[in-house]
Protein backbone atom coordinates (compact mmCIF):
# COMPACT_ATOMS: atom_id res chain seq x y z
CA UNK A 1 0.00 0.00 0.00
CA UNK A 2 2.83 2.79 0.85
CA UNK A 3 4.47 1.44 -2.07
CA UNK A 4 1.96 2.74 -4.59
CA UNK A 5 1.27 5.83 -2.36
CA UNK A 6 5.10 6.55 -3.06
CA UNK A 7 4.82 5.30 -7.02
CA UNK A 8 1.37 7.56 -7.06
CA UNK A 9 3.14 10.64 -5.20
CA UNK A 10 6.11 10.02 -8.35
CA UNK A 11 4.40 9.21 -10.57
CA UNK A 12 2.36 12.53 -10.79
CA UNK A 13 5.40 14.74 -10.72
CA UNK A 14 6.78 12.95 -13.68
CA UNK A 15 3.62 13.72 -15.31
CA UNK A 16 2.95 17.01 -14.83
CA UNK A 17 6.72 17.35 -16.26
CA UNK A 18 6.16 15.52 -19.18
CA UNK A 19 2.42 16.92 -19.93
CA UNK A 20 4.32 20.41 -19.60
CA UNK A 21 6.99 19.65 -22.33
CA UNK A 22 4.14 17.76 -24.11
CA UNK A 23 2.23 21.12 -24.22
CA UNK A 24 5.51 22.93 -25.25
CA UNK A 25 6.04 21.03 -28.19
CA UNK A 26 3.66 23.38 -29.73
CA UNK A 27 6.28 26.01 -29.49
CA UNK A 28 8.16 23.73 -32.62
CA UNK A 29 5.15 23.50 -34.40
CA UNK A 30 4.44 27.35 -33.99
CA UNK A 31 8.04 28.18 -35.02
CA UNK A 32 8.01 26.12 -38.00
CA UNK A 33 4.88 28.73 -39.33
CA UNK A 34 6.64 32.21 -38.22
CA UNK A 35 9.86 31.11 -40.11
CA UNK A 36 7.88 30.35 -43.34
CA UNK A 37 5.44 32.84 -42.32
CA UNK A 38 2.52 30.75 -43.35
CA UNK A 39 0.55 28.15 -41.79
CA UNK A 40 1.05 25.75 -44.64
CA UNK A 41 -1.08 22.52 -44.61
CA UNK A 42 -0.43 22.50 -41.14
CA UNK A 43 -4.31 22.19 -39.36
CA UNK A 44 -5.03 24.23 -36.47
CA UNK A 45 -7.22 21.32 -35.10
CA UNK A 46 -4.76 20.49 -32.80
CA UNK A 47 -4.26 23.69 -31.01
CA UNK A 48 -8.13 24.42 -30.56
CA UNK A 49 -9.02 21.14 -29.34
CA UNK A 50 -6.01 21.57 -26.87
CA UNK A 51 -7.62 24.55 -25.56
CA UNK A 52 -10.71 23.21 -25.32
CA UNK A 53 -9.26 19.79 -23.61
CA UNK A 54 -7.28 21.27 -20.98
CA UNK A 55 -10.16 23.81 -20.13
CA UNK A 56 -12.45 21.55 -19.38
CA UNK A 57 -9.88 19.35 -17.47
CA UNK A 58 -8.85 21.98 -15.45
CA UNK A 59 -12.25 22.05 -14.42
CA UNK A 60 -12.35 18.36 -13.61
CA UNK A 61 -9.41 18.90 -11.80
CA UNK A 62 -11.39 21.14 -9.46
CA UNK A 63 -14.02 18.96 -8.83
CA UNK A 64 -11.78 15.67 -8.23
CA UNK A 65 -9.49 18.22 -6.17
CA UNK A 66 -6.19 16.95 -8.26
CA UNK A 67 -3.48 18.97 -8.32
CA UNK A 68 -1.50 17.59 -10.71
CA UNK A 69 -4.61 17.88 -13.26
CA UNK A 70 -4.93 21.76 -12.22
CA UNK A 71 -1.52 22.61 -12.59
CA UNK A 72 -0.63 20.70 -15.60
CA UNK A 73 -3.91 21.80 -17.66
CA UNK A 74 -4.05 25.69 -16.14
CA UNK A 75 -0.32 25.99 -18.07
CA UNK A 76 -1.86 24.15 -21.58
CA UNK A 77 -4.85 26.19 -21.11
CA UNK A 78 -2.75 29.29 -21.92
CA UNK A 79 -0.47 27.97 -24.09
CA UNK A 80 -2.86 26.08 -26.46
CA UNK A 81 -4.32 29.48 -26.51
CA UNK A 82 -1.37 31.27 -27.40
CA UNK A 83 -0.62 28.83 -30.57
CA UNK A 84 -4.27 29.41 -32.00
CA UNK A 85 -3.28 33.62 -31.78
CA UNK A 86 0.39 32.56 -33.51
CA UNK A 87 -1.82 30.23 -36.17
CA UNK A 88 -4.20 32.67 -36.91
CA UNK A 89 -1.97 35.51 -37.67
CA UNK A 90 -0.03 33.56 -40.01
CA UNK A 91 -2.66 31.64 -41.79
CA UNK A 92 -4.67 33.01 -44.70
CA UNK A 93 -7.53 30.93 -43.58
CA UNK A 94 -8.55 33.17 -40.70
CA UNK A 95 -12.19 32.96 -40.95
CA UNK A 96 -12.25 29.81 -40.92
CA UNK A 97 -10.12 29.39 -38.27
CA UNK A 98 -11.60 31.60 -35.87
CA UNK A 99 -14.97 30.09 -37.15
CA UNK A 100 -14.18 26.86 -35.19
CA UNK A 101 -12.38 29.01 -32.00
CA UNK A 102 -15.47 30.36 -31.67
CA UNK A 103 -17.31 27.55 -31.66
CA UNK A 104 -14.92 25.98 -29.24
CA UNK A 105 -15.37 28.61 -26.77
CA UNK A 106 -18.90 28.25 -26.54
CA UNK A 107 -19.05 25.02 -26.28
CA UNK A 108 -16.76 25.71 -23.78
CA UNK A 109 -19.23 27.82 -21.99
CA UNK A 110 -21.88 25.84 -21.96
CA UNK A 111 -20.29 23.14 -20.38
CA UNK A 112 -18.41 25.50 -17.91
CA UNK A 113 -22.17 26.64 -17.01
CA UNK A 114 -23.65 23.43 -16.59
CA UNK A 115 -21.03 22.80 -13.83
CA UNK A 116 -21.40 25.91 -12.49
CA UNK A 117 -24.92 26.11 -11.60
CA UNK A 118 -25.24 22.67 -11.01
CA UNK A 119 -22.91 21.87 -8.73
CA UNK A 120 -24.82 20.23 -6.67
CA UNK A 121 -25.63 17.62 -8.76
CA UNK A 122 -24.77 14.05 -7.77
CA UNK A 123 -23.81 13.01 -11.45
CA UNK A 124 -21.67 16.36 -12.40
CA UNK A 125 -18.23 14.72 -11.57
CA UNK A 126 -19.31 11.81 -13.99
CA UNK A 127 -20.91 13.73 -16.67
CA UNK A 128 -17.62 16.10 -16.60
CA UNK A 129 -15.62 13.11 -16.52
CA UNK A 130 -17.53 11.60 -19.69
CA UNK A 131 -17.10 14.98 -21.65
CA UNK A 132 -13.32 15.07 -21.41
CA UNK A 133 -13.10 11.66 -22.14
CA UNK A 134 -15.05 12.89 -25.52
CA UNK A 135 -12.96 15.41 -26.29
CA UNK A 136 -9.22 14.63 -25.18
CA UNK A 137 -9.96 11.55 -28.13
CA UNK A 138 -10.90 13.45 -29.97
CA UNK A 139 -7.62 15.88 -29.16
CA UNK A 140 -5.72 13.13 -29.63
CA UNK A 141 -7.31 12.03 -32.88
CA UNK A 142 -6.85 15.16 -34.22
CA UNK A 143 -3.89 15.14 -36.31
CA UNK A 144 -5.80 12.05 -38.11
CA UNK A 145 -7.26 14.78 -39.85
CA UNK A 146 -4.44 14.79 -41.78
CA UNK A 147 -4.61 11.12 -42.77
CA UNK A 148 -6.26 10.86 -45.92
CA UNK A 149 -3.72 14.00 -47.17
CA UNK A 150 -0.93 11.68 -45.65
CA UNK A 151 -1.94 8.15 -47.64
CA UNK A 152 -2.75 9.90 -50.91
CA UNK A 153 0.82 11.87 -51.09
CA UNK A 154 2.64 9.48 -49.23
CA UNK A 155 3.79 12.05 -47.48
CA UNK A 156 3.98 12.48 -43.30
CA UNK A 157 5.05 16.56 -43.83
CA UNK A 158 1.94 18.02 -42.54
CA UNK A 159 1.49 15.59 -39.58
CA UNK A 160 3.44 17.45 -36.43
CA UNK A 161 6.01 14.79 -36.04
CA UNK A 162 7.05 16.28 -32.15
CA UNK A 163 3.04 16.62 -30.55
CA UNK A 164 2.42 13.00 -31.63
CA UNK A 165 5.52 11.73 -29.91
CA UNK A 166 5.04 14.01 -27.11
CA UNK A 167 1.23 12.59 -26.94
CA UNK A 168 2.25 9.27 -26.98
CA UNK A 169 4.37 9.35 -24.24
CA UNK A 170 2.22 11.51 -22.09
CA UNK A 171 -1.06 10.02 -22.55
CA UNK A 172 0.98 6.60 -21.09
CA UNK A 173 1.93 8.22 -18.31
CA UNK A 174 -1.29 9.58 -17.34
CA UNK A 175 -3.52 5.95 -17.69
CA UNK A 176 -1.06 4.06 -15.72
CA UNK A 177 -1.55 7.27 -13.47
CA UNK A 178 -5.29 7.19 -13.82
CA UNK A 179 -5.16 3.23 -13.05
CA UNK A 180 -3.25 4.22 -9.54
CA UNK A 181 -6.62 6.78 -8.59
CA UNK A 182 -8.83 3.97 -10.01
CA UNK A 183 -10.04 6.83 -12.13
CA UNK A 184 -11.52 5.29 -15.19
CA UNK A 185 -12.02 8.62 -16.83
CA UNK A 186 -8.50 9.65 -16.82
CA UNK A 187 -7.66 5.89 -17.71
CA UNK A 188 -9.99 5.35 -21.13
CA UNK A 189 -8.79 8.51 -22.90
CA UNK A 190 -5.26 7.88 -22.11
CA UNK A 191 -5.31 3.87 -23.42
CA UNK A 192 -7.00 5.39 -26.67
CA UNK A 193 -4.96 8.26 -27.10
CA UNK A 194 -1.50 6.37 -26.63
CA UNK A 195 -2.89 3.42 -28.88
CA UNK A 196 -3.97 6.15 -31.65
CA UNK A 197 -1.05 8.22 -31.14
CA UNK A 198 1.08 5.16 -32.18
CA UNK A 199 -0.83 4.72 -35.26
CA UNK A 200 -0.08 7.86 -36.31
CA UNK A 201 4.18 7.29 -35.67
CA UNK A 202 3.44 4.40 -37.27
CA UNK A 203 2.62 6.71 -40.73
CA UNK A 204 6.34 8.08 -40.48
CA UNK A 205 7.49 4.76 -41.00
CA UNK A 206 4.90 3.39 -43.74
CA UNK A 207 5.25 7.62 -45.26
CA UNK A 208 8.57 9.15 -44.66
CA UNK A 209 8.37 12.91 -44.94
CA UNK A 210 9.72 14.07 -48.48
CA UNK A 211 12.48 15.86 -47.35
CA UNK A 212 14.20 12.93 -45.97
CA UNK A 213 13.74 10.94 -48.80
CA UNK A 214 15.56 13.89 -50.91
CA UNK A 215 18.34 13.75 -48.56
CA UNK A 216 18.53 9.99 -49.15
CA UNK A 217 18.60 10.47 -52.35
CA UNK A 218 21.29 12.75 -52.47
CA UNK A 219 23.32 10.79 -50.33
Amino acid sequence: MVYLENLQSVLSVTVSVSTILQFLSGVLVCKKIVERKSSGDISPVSFICGHLSTSLWLRYGFLIDNFSVIFVNSIGCLLFLSYTIIYGYYTIKKVILWRQFYISCTVLLLILAYSTYYRHDSDLQQNMGIICCVVTVIFFASPLSSAMYVIKMKNTSSLPFPLIVANFIVATQWYVYGVLLEDQFIQIPNLLGSLLSLFQLLLFCIFPSKKYQSLEDDI
